[in-house]
């Protein structure tokens, strides 16, 4: 089957790395290994921080594109639609006009329903998010609370298909022997003391404050010899360095298709996660089975075991963000054994097979409603 594939929030090509982009490429990967043609329908990003203004303007120019798209398909059309992550900060505006006018099923994957922003100045975001949910044929939430978002909606139930956050496990599995060496090596680091590891952009918002929770929790911690390794880079890199201190190294941005060996030889991997939807990086993390402390936001305790795979706190807790890490450090087998289930967990529930299970009975579910 020929699949359009859209990222209305983040195209899969986008430079910028992120969560939003790792799973698009998550989902390209699994439909194609699933045996279809997928292609990028369009790059046209249509979020925005919050002004009606640019909106409306994206909403014109994301019609254009759309009839751009309707014309140029007269002919050979692809036989489905697939948009990954609506959102009221970034909407569809492309699918469900080509996908209408074409005749396609229309298939979204990780739909996002926010009531509270039915008015200010995300609402005509949010009105057209409800008319994408109204001509989606079929729904893959990929969290309880965006499953809970759609039946408040009026979605129809046999119109959702869950999709459990997913990642192919097989690089995190292979990086587990002798990544840390290597990983010492490169980064100045003692491989003898215990290695925590963060992964993250230092952008503003959400992220940053997780530093400063991941930062306040570090002071607290009696334990001198915690190295940290930080992944990520942005434009509060500054202040992320000057939060952490001289107890951490900041390694910048790294490529995917490093990221099971720096993983893999940590110890421990540990993000605040204020505010977040359910987070990859605690997902890869698992994968190269490492163990996690975390906080209790969001979809995060639907991608961990907490006491098993992870140690949850309250969000924005440090002090027991710290208690939870000093717990670990000072209980090896503890964590040894939380390593070893994380990477069972990461393989049974979240890898490359089961997503491409539901996703193919999702688009079999999608064509027979046409």
């Amino acid at each position: 089957m020929r699949i359009a594939f859209y990222a209305p929030m983040k195209a899969p090509g986008h430079r910028v790395p992120s969560g939003d982009r790792a799973v698009a490429r998550a989902l390209v990967a699994a439909l194609s290994a699933l045996g279809h043609e997928v292609a990028l329908a369009s790059a046209f990003r249509a979020f925005d921080r919050g002004d009606p203004a640019r909106q409306r303007r994206l909403a014109r120019k994301g019609a254009a594109v759309a009839r751009d798209l309707v014309a140029a398909w007269r002919s050979a059309a692809p036989d489905l639609w697939f948009t990954y992550h609506l959102h009221h900060k970034a909407p569809d505006h492309l699918g469900p006009r080509v996908a209408g006018a074409l005749g396609l099923p229309y298939v979204v994957a990780e739909p996002s329903v926010a009531f509270k922003r039915r008015s200010g100045p995300w609402a005509g975001g949010h009105a057209s998010v409800l008319a994408a949910l109204a001509r989606a044929d079929v729904l893959m939430p990929m969290t309880r609370e965006d499953r809970d978002g759609l039946v408040a909606a009026g979605v129809p139930g046999e119109r959702i298909a869950p999709l459990a956050p997913f990642l192919d496990v097989a690089p995190y599995r292979r990086a587990r022997a002798n990544a840390r060496a290597g990983l010492a090596a490169a980064h100045g680091l003692d491989p003898a003391r215990p290695l925590a590891v963060a992964v993250a952009m230092m952008r503003p918002g959400d992220k940053l404050a997780s530093y400063r929770v991941l930062a306040d929790a570090l002071r607290r911690l009696d334990r001198r010899d915690l190295q940290l390794l930080v992944v990520g880079d942005g434009p509060r890199r500054g202040e992320v360095e000057a939060l952490l201190g001289p107890r951490a190294v900041l390694a910048g941005a790294c490529p995917s298709r490093s990221l099971p060996g720096v993983l893999a030889g940590c110890d421990l991997f540990l993000w605040p996660a204020v505010n977040e939807a359910y987070g990859m990086a605690l997902l890869a993390a698992q994968a190269a089975g490492v163990p996690v402390v975390a906080g209790r936001a969001g979809g995060v305790p639907e991608i961990v075991v907490e006491g098993r795979t992870a140690l949850l706190t309250a969000e924005g807790d440090a002090g027991a963000f710290a208690r939870a890490v000093a717990r670990l450090l000072d209980d090896p087998r503890l964590a040894a054994a939380m390593g070893a289930a994380a990477a069972r967990h990461a393989a049974a529930r979240h890898g490359l097979e089961a997503a491409m299970a539901t996703l193919e009975g999702a688009l079999d579910l999608a064509r027979r409603s046409r």
